[in-house]
């Protein structure tokens, strides 16, 4: 076992600890949205169209995080439209764009010859090899999504609290819808490298499940919810860089265990 301090004169530890604590503040931030307006399958579903921006990137030899995030944006549009134009309802199209997306990724990965390490990563997680290119995307995304909650965030605020009398007074309500769709497209794909592709919405939700359970208003619980997503990233890259065990893992227990323990404490005051 190696002595946690001097973990953090390496590199790599420092851009894990940065990159995860990015990804998690803005996970937290956009999953209380989410989960206020009862919408949380569709970063399981976003995340699983990224899948096939992941194998595109990897098949043309370029950051398969820039195409991920092309290509999960292109499928909540499409979740977008279809919607609107009563083609599906929320849950049928966000299935019909996992199935394209995972569909094409599997495709892409037969032309290919295979899957390989590479891929394996981005599905299961690897923080401790994020490069100096990914947190530069991770950090840029980040700032983006923080900048245009703050632009919006009481428009954002209404309408996740009532929508049709935000419409009445004037809202542009779907194009708000878009915009939201859009953020979480952002933060799935730069929590890829955090958790991989399997286990991102846990990151997404459950730190604002955890927070809501506390029963406070919506400023306190977000700081909560970030709080909890920053701690689980911290607890899971010091325990994987320790005992060597699976950092995404190690993150959605520590996030589960904070879910248990604010449910319990709900029950008992």
């Amino acid at each position: 076992m190696t002595d946690p301090i001097s973990l953090l004169g390496y590199r790599f530890f420092q851009y894990a600890l940065l990159g995860g604590s990015v990804a998690a503040l803005v996970c937290a931030l956009i999953g209380v949205f989410v989960i206020l307006r009862k919408e949380s399958m569709i970063g399981d579903g976003v995340a699983h169209i990224s899948f096939g921006g992941i194998a595109l990137g990897l098949f043309l030899g370029v950051n398969p995080l820039i195409t991920a995030l092309i290509v999960a944006v292109l499928g909540v549009l499409a979740i977008g439209y279809m919607r609107r134009h009563g083609l599906a309802q929320s849950d049928s199209a966000i299935a019909v764009m996992l199935a394209v997306g995972f569909s094409t990724g599997l495709i892409l990965i037969s032309l290919a010859g295979g899957f390989n390490v590479d891929l394996f990563s981005y599905l299961f997680g690897s923080i401790l090899t994020i490069s100096t290119t990914d947190l530069l995307i991770v950090t840029g995304l980040g700032l983006v999504s923080l900048a245009v909650v703050g632009v919006f965030y009481k428009e954002l605020l209404s309408i996740t609290f009532d929508e049709e009398a935000s419409r009445l007074m004037g809202v542009p309500v779907g194009l708000l819808s878009t915009i939201l769709n859009i953020l979480v497209a952002v933060t799935i794909v730069l929590s890829i490298k955090v958790v991989g592709m399997i286990l991102v919405a846990a990151l997404l939700v459950i730190p604002g499940l955890a927070a809501l359970q506390l029963g406070m208003n919506f400023r306190d619980t977000v700081i909560a919810a970030i709080l909890f997503g920053i701690i689980s990233v911290v607890v899971g890259v010091f325990t994987s860089a320790l005992f060597n065990v699976a950092t995404s893992g190690v993150i959605v227990f520590t996030l589960v265990a904070f879910f248990l323990a604010t449910a319990a404490w709900r029950r008992l005051t």
